[in-house]
């Protein structure tokens, strides 16, 4: 049976599952042979993507769209937000950016954003069997309801289904669906079809009185309970709070004598942190955030990662004096890489008046190049090769490269033990990754050797897969096609806040 239409999967908060669970039932339905494609109306997130044509998009739309098993396109996720400090972001729309703004600002710009999430709604709409859409924070944000584009109001505006996803793990579960819909206005509410719960521990047997005294307040069903799986590592999306961001041990033991173990700064406005999964899947790397000069001091590598805000994170660099740590490392010879913003800080200077303001700032001059900060933003999907193996990686960045000396190296240059490239994702590149780490453990005098067959795009496969049983064996599918069928479910009641306890729910 091939269902048309779409879904909205909201949360009670950030990190409620959304991603997880859309990714999922987007894998679930690629299955059943269903067209379908993921759609965000509005993204906040420092991890982004490049299409294939040049657009900037939230990173967990690619990845939703891989489980789908669809090319990912700017219409996915028309408008993403890049925050640069607490105050203000960059706005990138339909994969190009337009302004800097502040929020007050951004909340001018909202109706004539969601004619253009609308219209990319519709558009994909006319081209899948469904569209599955992903929320963004939590539904009930009562102080910008009425300026919504991502939750209610698109929801209202394209006459969409909804389902809420709890996480459970954290507590309150009940409290914050009930919360969510007692905060709705009727005409919002009328949209809101069932619960999911997700990440539970234990036996659901538990669970079902307080499911039955949900449906009996709420007047919907839980549509699902989804058990808690560990060591997902899917692209991490919309938390600007990125404490629950953990590096991953290693995922087997290693093939050499030793293991390799790698310290990656864990910068202010980290980005496109994803560059790191490669590494944490290949056995026997061990991968680490690090904050403090003395969590490097035993790394065989050091990672400079990505960063929204490069001039300002070298400066927090200093302030902790990890910059003198990274400098001493480069003096002994032993391996440090820079990843975009992590390579512009190893150059000698950076001329920043586009992001900061800041000029002329010095690098920490542990590679021979100078960084230009361009107006145009970079948003590239190169091809070349390093140690003889060919790579593919995407770029997004202002700041421009000009190399005086070295060995070329991804657009960017070596020099010693240090690396530095504009490229994200090289490492996913599994016959690239695999030289690097040897060169790696060369220079760190390690009995590395990483495994032959590590496939980084099989794991991640697997990992999609693992999202799809998710729904599969956990959720109501009939439900869900039903939702996605049928659309905005009928007559259901309004639920007042303060609704009184059923009788024997206390």
């Amino acid at each position: 049976m091939s269902p048309a239409g779409a879904l909205l999967v909201a949360g009670t908060t950030s990190d409620a599952g959304k991603s997880v669970v859309t990714a999922g039932i987007c894998r679930w339905l690629s299955r059943q042979g269903v067209k379908v494609a993921p759609f965000k109306a509005q993204n906040m997130s420092l991890n982004s993507f490049v299409t294939h044509d040049g657009a900037e998009i939230g990173r967990a739309q690619a990845m939703q769209a891989a489980a789908a098993r669809v090319e990912p396109e700017a219409a996915m996720n028309p408008v993403l937000l890049k925050p640069g400090s607490d105050q203000r972001s960059q706005v990138v729309v339909l994969g190009r950016p337009v302004a800097e703004v502040g929020a007050l600002d951004y909340r001018e710009r909202k109706p004539a954003l969601l004619r253009i999430a609308l219209d990319c709604l519709d558009d994909l709409r006319s081209r899948h069997d469904v569209v599955i859409c992903e929320g963004a924070g939590s539904p009930a944000e009562i102080n910008l309801r009425d300026r919504d584009i991502a939750n209610m109001g698109l929801a209202v505006a394209a006459r969409l289904p909804v389902v809420v996803v709890g996480d459970i793990d954290r507590g309150g579960v009940f409290a914050s669906m009930f919360g969510t819909l007692a905060l709705l206005s009727a005409e919002d509410q009328r949209h809101l079809g069932g619960w999911i719960v997700n990440k539970f521990r234990g036996d659901v047997r538990l669970l079902q009185p307080g499911l039955d005294q949900l449906r009996e307040l709420t007047h919907r069903p839980t549509l699902g309970v989804l058990p808690m799986l560990p060591g997902l590592w899917l692209d991490a999306e919309d938390s600007l709070d990125l404490s629950g961001v953990a590096a991953a041990a290693p995922a087997g033991p290693p093939v050499g004598r030793d293991v390799l173990r790698v310290s990656v700064v864990r910068l202010p406005r980290l980005s496109n942190f994803t560059d790191i999964d490669a590494l944490a899947q290949e056995p026997g790397v061990l991968v680490r955030w690090a904050t403090r000069p003395e969590e490097l001091a035993d790394a065989d590598l050091v990672v400079l990662p990505g960063t929204r805000a490069t001039v300002a994170d070298l400066a927090w660099l200093r302030e902790q004096r990890l910059d003198t740590a990274v400098q001493a490392r480069a003096a002994e010879g032993r391996p440090v890489l820079g990843v975009c913003g992590g390579f512009q800080m190893l150059g000698r200077t950076i001329t920043d008046e586009v992001e900061s303001g800041a000029g002329l700032v010095e690098g920490l001059s542990l590679l021979p190049v100078r960084i230009r900060f361009a107006a145009a933003k970079t948003l590239a999907r190169p091809v070349g090769t390093a140690f003889g193996e060919t790579v593919h990686g995407y770029e997004i960045h202002h700041g421009q490269a000009a190399v005086e000396g070295g060995e070329p190296f991804l657009d960017g240059c070596r020099e010693g033990a240090v690396w530095g490239t504009t490229w994200h994702g090289a490492l996913e590149n599994d016959g690239f990754r695999r030289a690097f780490l040897r060169e790696v453990a060369r220079l760190a005098g390690r009995a590395f050797e990483p495994a032959p067959d590590t496939s980084f795009a099989a794991a991640r496969e697997q990992r999609l897969d693992r999202l799809g049983d998710l729904i599969e064996r956990h959720a109501d599918t009939g439900a869900l096609l039903r939702l996605i069928e049928q659309g905005v479910p009928a007559d259901l009641p309004f639920v007042p806040p303060g609704a009184p306890v059923p009788p024997g729910a206390a």
